[in-house]
This record gives C-alpha cells, structure tokens and sequence, in this order.
C-alpha cells in the first residue's frame, strides 16, 4: 500500500506540482519581462509629461524598480500565507495578483488621457506586481520539492527557474516583433497593449493546471497533526537566521544577470562609453542566454541531485564571476561576437549552476512549518539588493573613466564569492529525508541507500512512461 501511495505522490502529483510551477513562474515573469521592455520603449512617451524626455525616462524606469520595493513586503506577506494556508493557496493568489495586474496595465489610460493619475495608477499596478512574484518561486519551488520523488528533488525543483526563462522567451517572442515591425503610430496608440492582455490566457491556462495539484504531503501533515504555526516568519528568525542570511548572500548571484543584461548593455550601447554597439544586438543577448539557459537547467538539476547542491552552485558561482571579465573585455575591444559568445557562456551555460539549483537547494534548508516564508524573505532581499548594484556600477564606472571591465569585474566576481562561501558553509542537503530538512541535527542517509531510493524513483518513472 505504501508503495503504491509512494508512487502515486512521486509520479502524477509531482509532474503536476511540476508542471504547476513552472507555468506560474512562466506567468510572473513573462509579465514582468514585458513592463520592463515597455519602460524602457513606450511608457515615458504615453504614461509622463513631455515636456523633459530625460525626465520621462528615469521616471518610467523608476517605475520597473518600484516593482523591487514591494518584494520584501511580498515575502513577508505571501510566505505566511504559504506556510499557514498552504503552498497551493498562495500560489494561486500569486498567479491572480500578477495576471490581473498585468492585464490592467493593458487597459490603462495614458497622461494625455487623464493626467498625472495615469503614472499614478502605473506605479499602484507594479507595486502588486512586485508584491505578487515575491512569493511564486519559494511557493512554487517548495510545492514541488514537496511533491518530488525521492532522489530527485533538485531536477523536479530545477522547472521552476526553466519556467522563469521560458516567461522570459515568451514576453520577447511576442513584445519584440510588435515593437519592431508594427507602424510606430500603430504601436504606440494600442500594439503596445496586446503582450500585456494576452497575459488572460495565460493565466487561465495557468488556473487550470494549479486547480488539479494537491496540497504537500508535508504541509498536510503538519495540519493533520494540528503542527500549523500561527507565526512562521517569527518561527523562521527564531530557529533559521543562520541559513537565512546564507540564502541572502547566495541570491546576490542575481549579480551576473545585472552584468550582461543591464550594465553591460549599457556599457556597450550608451553613446556617452564610447563602444558603439547596435542596440539590437543587445535586445536579443537575454532572449539568446534564456533558450540556453531553458536548454542546460535539467541537467544542472539533475547533476545536482547526484553530487549535491554545493558542488555545482559554488562552482557556478566563481566561474561566472571570473567570466563577467572577459565578457566586459570583449566590450571594451569593440569585438561583439566574443561579447555575445562571453555573455551566453557566463549567463547561458555557468551561471545555471546557481540558478537551477537554488530552487531546490533554498528550501531545503528549512523545516516545512516555516520553508515558503524563510526562503522568500531572505531570496527577495538578496535580490533586491542585486536590484541597486546598476546604479552603484554607474557611480563607480561612469562613462569617461578607464579600466571599466576591471572595476566592474572585480565587483561582480567579489559578490560572487560572497554567494560561493555562503553556500560552501552550508550544509549538505540532497541525501537528507524531506521529514529531516531543517534540522541542525538531521542525518543525510548513506551514499549506498540514497542510490538505491534513486534508482527506484527513476525506475518507476521509466514504467510510468512505457505504461503511458
């Protein structure tokens, strides 16, 4: 009876907690991928006085990084829920805040319409963005880690992130052609709409898979057993502030994704540097990096549920940081094939390395009664701090002064190896019982028994599919 119980919860529930987390992380942060195009292309021209295009631009910018702001407030929020209510049930409530936000900002009208309530409503709209997506992938990533078979917890958990970039891929994959192709006028007046309405599709499609996902096993016993804490978040302080700090420091590896995406692009771009580069070029860097990055991320995770979650994340870690040099050398040389080259193998190929295990590796250092609220709050600051290193590169780097790849490298490579001794002082977690995760005192299984579970998962799994 056990095995059949084991195998049900390891095979349907867990493709479904799969595929559940993958389509809302999916949903996040293809809405998140299209503001950020549409601050940057369309919002200071329909949505700020035109009076001052600076202005209109670093306002409208602001707006995107208001989305940060409400992060932390989000962790908070949603992960109490997550852990007093379940991890479906927040889930949800994440998947609907962002969907309908999202659609809203479609349906806005613009400063010429109404006025100064235009931005105000705007930025009202990315701040429940910003609230929403601080709990998706600690929600999701604990909902499937919980679901997962036995041994594979880091390659089931690893969807997640592929979720992320695949999000990525789709917003470009609609967003860019638009903006490209379509009549300025015709754009401008209501093509830049379409991306952000399309998001109702999305989001039905995203209901549906949810809806059919079952609660933890984990979270469920703890309410069988009348176990439910009334204050996660105190009870996380209180028992994991050790890891808590440590997922801080790991989650500044957000710093590699600022590098190529957001300095670097700026770097090579911005007349004021003196490189030069097409600003095409660089549009298409992240949708180049993300295709690799869906690509590479179940290996990483299921590399990582064979030689564990440290090995590869700190490894990952230092080499991207060391490769943040050569990618801003190739730059700095005016040589835009090793820059794209640079930039695929740093963020598409190393970088995943931490970013397909992190899901996995996050919420197994805490106990379930607190997992979703102790991994959102300590990610969500990591990253939001990640969110202020653009400005500080500027300040340190700004156009004009020399030795740009080295002052900047060497801040990235030094954050990633504050993210590399984090995770090396952690402990080890891919052999400990999921009933065993958190605790200080928990023994990992043997080498011998952990590859005898494995097997059997992996085995089941491969009967599942000739039965199919």
């Amino acid at each position: 009876m056990a095995s059949l119980k084991e195998e049900a919860h390891g095979g349907r529930q867990a493709k479904k907690a799969t595929a559940s987390g993958w389509i809302g992380s999916a949903l996040e942060y293809y809405d998140f991928f299209i503001y950020a195009q549409a601050a940057a292309l369309i919002f200071p021209q329909l949505f700020f006085p035109s009076g001052n295009p600076k202005v209109a631009i670093v306002a409208s910018l602001a707006t995107y990084g208001v989305g940060y702001v409400a992060r932390p407030i989000g962790a908070f929020v949603l992960g109490h829920l997550g852990d007093t209510h379940g991890r479906k049930n927040v889930l949800l409530i994440c998947m609907f805040l962002m969907g309908f936000s999202t659609m809203a900002v479609g349906l806005l009208p613009t400063y010429h319409q109404i006025g100064m309530a235009a931005p105000a409503m705007l930025v009202l709209l990315r701040l429940i963005q910003g609230f929403a997506v601080a709990g998706e992938i600690s929600g999701a990533s604990s909902m499937i880690l919980e679901h997962a078979p036995s041994g594979r917890r880091g390659y089931y958990a690893s969807f997640t992130l592929q979720g992320v970039q695949a999000g990525q891929i789709l917003a470009a994959a609609v967003f860019l052609p638009l903006a490209a192709f379509m009549p300025e006028e015709m754009f401008n007046s209501w093509g830049w709409r379409v991306p952000f309405l399309l998001s109702a599709f999305v989001l039905v499609a995203g209901y549906i898979i949810r809806r059919e996902v079952h609660e933890t096993p984990a979270f469920t016993a703890e309410g069988a057993q009348g176990e439910l804490p009334k204050s996660p978040i105190k009870e996380a302080f209180a028992n994991s502030t050790p890891d808590m700090v440590r997922v801080v420091c790991m989650a500044l590896m957000n710093v590699i994704p600022v590098v190529t995406t957001i300095f670097g692009a700026a770097y090579a771009v911005q007349a004021s540097y003196g490189i030069g580069f097409h600003k095409s070029v660089y549009l298409w860097i992240p949708v180049a990096g993300n295709i690799l990055a869906v690509l590479v991320i179940p290996f990483i995770g299921n590399l990582s549920d064979r030689v564990g979650r440290r090995i590869p994340m700190i490894t990952g870690s230092l080499l991207a940081g060391l490769l943040s040099f050569a990618y801003l050398y190739a730059i700095s040389i005016h040589n835009v094939p090793l820059a794209i080259v640079m930039s695929l193998l740093m963020w598409g190929v190393v970088y995943q390395g931490y970013n397909a295990i992190f899901p996995s590796f996050f919420p197994e250092l805490f106990p379930t009664r607190s997992r979703v609220s102790a991994m959102a709050i300590a990610q969500n600051i990591g990253t939001t701090i990640t969110a202020l290193l653009p400005a500080l590169f500027a300040t340190v780097a700004p156009p004009g002064s020399t030795n740009i790849p080295l002052t900047i490298g060497a801040l990235a490579f030094s954050v990633t190896i504050i993210a590399s001794i984090a995770a090396w002082s952690a402990r080890e977690t891919y052999r400990v019982r999921l009933e065993d995760l958190g605790k200080k005192d928990a023994v990992p299984m043997s080498e011998q028994e952990y590859e005898r579970i494995r097997a059997n998962s992996m085995a089941e799994r491969r009967d599942a599919k000739a039965h199919a």
